[in-house]
């Protein structure tokens, strides 16, 4: 005869289990306590995967910026170092000559002092 252990129920009384209904509730809530790992980790797994794409989607949106202003500063150093350069003034003023008509004066305001 297989053994019997003690358990009391939620009215107190005295129930009993066998060894195999003790190793069956054993096993459900083995099995329980697994299913509810493998379901935690997989919402874990989801929510690392939303938050990876989140991010990616962001570093590409980034990443777009820094190419803009990146082409704006080569563009910038570019004109600076023609500006600087021999025959750089020169240069300048012939781009600027379009602002002055022919046979004018450039005329430049100072506050008195």
């Amino acid at each position: 005869m297989p053994p019997r252990h003690a358990v009391f129920g939620s009215d107190g009384q005295l129930l009993s289990l066998s060894s195999e209904s003790q190793k069956l509730v054993c096993s459900v809530l083995g099995l329980t306590l697994k299913l509810s790992l493998v379901v935690v980790t997989g919402v874990s797994l989801m929510r690392l995967a939303v938050a990876y794409q989140e991010r990616m989607e962001r570093q590409g949106e980034l990443k777009a910026v820094l190419d803009l202003e990146t082409g704006k500063l080569t563009k910038a150093r570019d004109r600076f170092d023609q500006l600087f350069a021999v025959g750089g003034e020169q240069g300048l003023i012939r781009e600027q000559n379009q602002w002055i008509a022919p046979n004018r004066l450039r005329v430049v305001w100072q506050p008195q002092r």
